[in-house]
């Protein structure tokens, strides 16, 4: 199984250029991917303001991951797909931007449906949590 680097990641999910935010696929399966990234300590990142980045941030790092999972599972074209709800979401940490070294983003998903898709996220660094929770996605019907 070959790992999507970053420009692999950039074709297989929705945003682009600097809002593509994970360097590299560490693994996945039919229902669970790990990531991993360094976009966090970019000065550049899109989802800095006043030079921080917030660790609410994260949740966009594990939205994509579950993307990510969703397009190398899907084995055809993957719909669009829409946050419809956030749930138990757990913020350990306030800002992400001052972790050295990568974070670790893992998504689980729990339902798995034509429809959409209920994940449990979770992102950490050196094995410490810094937030988790769960994402319903809804897929669009026009693919």
């Amino acid at each position: 199984m070959l790992m999507p680097d970053h420009a692999t990641i950039a074709r297989l999910v929705p945003h682009q250029g600097a809002m593509c935010l994970l360097d590299r696929a560490l693994g996945w399966d039919a229902t669970s991917i790990q990531c991993e990234t360094d976009r966090h300590r970019d000065v550049a990142n899109p989802l800095r303001r006043d030079g921080l980045l917030p660790a609410i941030c994260g949740l966009e790092f594990a939205l994509q991951a579950m993307a990510l999972h969703g397009a190398l599972t899907a084995g055809a074209a993957q719909p669009v797909g829409f946050v419809s709800s956030l749930r138990e979401v757990a913020l350990e940490v306030t800002r992400l931007d001052h972790l050295p070294g990568p974070l670790h983003i893992e998504a689980t998903a729990l339902v798995a449906e034509s429809g959409g898709f209920i994940y449990r996220f979770a992102i950490s660094h050196d094995g410490a949590a810094l937030l988790h929770g769960r994402a319903a996605i809804i897929l669009s019907a026009a693919a």
